[in-house]
């Protein structure tokens, strides 16, 4: 089986981190400077580790193994969220060039490829899963031209001044493959406050957004009389209520929703407010459960809307299919878990979206997750136990040993 070092691991973590270090986490946004330099040392790694290295047009790197027979394709993200934590992405793609150099090491497993890849712009600051969604042939060149960052900067900008601009953009073959596996730290606290150290992903869950917008009527605070406002933020709270007790009443066992965005227009101490909205999201792995949340959605704002004095609508904004992981593959990594700790693993669904998510729609695909302490990511905070980090690889290593040679 292949072995794992665990200090070069650690250290090429630690490594990658000090590219937009921020605090204990990193700041390294999609095409920023420390993000492309990160991407080009990714890009020597892999080569160091025998992969022919390649940075395409959209700045996903990957390390391709040429002269194996049977191939799995193994990575994550690369850049984070504002701020954010330096095991988010980050952990998958050095997980996956370890495991390239493990692979290698080992006679046994001669003819046997792990390809390596860093996916471009998972945490959205331009769009939604650039990288993988490119590589799927599921972003076209109009959508490139219309992508902005949150800055407002151009994409095909940003693609220019990185040094991608020109270069082609790697497409799947799916015949190049046995298929997709994906490391990620869990980014809540189900491993970390079960004891348990590894997370057998089951499925990704689906993201429906919606915006609901409350029209009243602008008006001067001091001199309107209550009974004749059109407050559209008091509106906005009162529904917002509802919404959330409804919710919680045909929620599934694992389902959530959060009212993450609320505006009031013009948003000024001594003006009653004449617009708000509110973006409404919920998650869960069944459809069905997302459908009921939406028809509970626009009955409510229905209703809001009949009985006033504001009017109230509702505009989908995108949603995510649930997607679910290869059986064989989960059965793979659990009985890798198994053999390494055992009792030490849990099934369990992603809360949280992820390139695998969008590889499975060509590939076959599976994800593992290894525990957050205290639950927290997305925040500079975030970490993860060191031995918990090396066990995971391990296990990691195991299941794609066996599931490329079980063919």
């Amino acid at each position: 089986m292949p072995q794992i070092d665990g200090d070069r691991l650690l250290a090429d973590l630690k490594r990658l981190r000090e590219f937009g270090r921020y605090e204990t986490g990193v700041h390294r946004p999609t095409y920023s400077e420390v993000d492309v330099a990160s991407r080009h040392w990714l890009a020597d790694k892999f080569a160091e580790a025998a992969l022919d290295p390649v940075i395409d047009g959209i700045g996903n790197v990957f390390g391709r193994a040429n002269n194996a027979s049977r191939r799995l394709l193994v990575g994550s993200h690369s850049e984070t969220q504002p701020k954010g934590g330096w095991l988010d992405g980050a952990l998958g793609v050095v997980y996956a060039l370890e495991l390239a150099r493990a692979f290698a090491a080992d006679p046994a497993l001669s003819g046997l490829g792990i390809e390596t890849v860093a996916w471009a712009d998972e945490e959205g600051h331009y769009g939604n899963m650039l990288g993988s969604r490119s590589f799927t042939g599921r972003l076209d060149e109009a959508e490139i031209d219309a992508c902005r960052s949150r800055d407002g900067v151009a994409l095909r900008d940003a693609l220019a001044q990185a040094g991608f601009a020109g270069r082609p953009r790697v497409a799947v073959e799916p015949e190049r493959y046995l298929g997709y596996l994906e490391a990620h730290i869990e980014q809540g606290d189900t491993l970390d406050s079960t004891g348990r150290r590894i997370g057998v992903v089951e499925g990704i869950v689906g993201i429906w957004n919606w915006r609901v917008v409350l029209t009243g009527q602008q008006n001067h605070a001091g001199t309107t009389q209550m009974a004749r406002r059109k407050d559209a933020g008091v509106a906005m709270v009162r529904l917002a209520t509802q919404i959330h007790d409804r919710f919680a009443q045909i929620a599934g066992p694992r389902t959530v929703w959060t009212i993450g965005r609320m505006l009031v227009d013009p948003n000024a101490p001594s003006v009653v407010p004449g617009r708000a909205e509110m973006q409404v999201q919920a998650r869960d792995i069944d459809t069905a459960v997302l459908a009921r949340y939406r028809d509970v959605l626009v009955e409510l704002a229905a209703a809001c809307d009949r009985a006033g004095p504001c009017r109230c609508t509702v505009e989908e904004l995108s949603q995510t299919e649930p997607r679910l992981m290869d059986p064989a593959f989960e059965s793979a990594i659990e009985a890798a878990a198994e053999h390494r700790v055992p009792a030490g693993h849990i099934r369990m669904p992603s809360g949280a979206g992820h390139d695998a998510q969008v590889i499975s729609h060509r590939l076959r695909a599976g994800m593992m997750f290894i525990p957050s302490l205290g639950g927290i990511s997305h925040h500079w905070s975030e970490d993860t136990k060191e031995a918990d980090i090396v066990l995971g690889a391990q296990v990691f290593a195991d299941a794609a040993a066996a599931i490329l040679k079980a063919g």
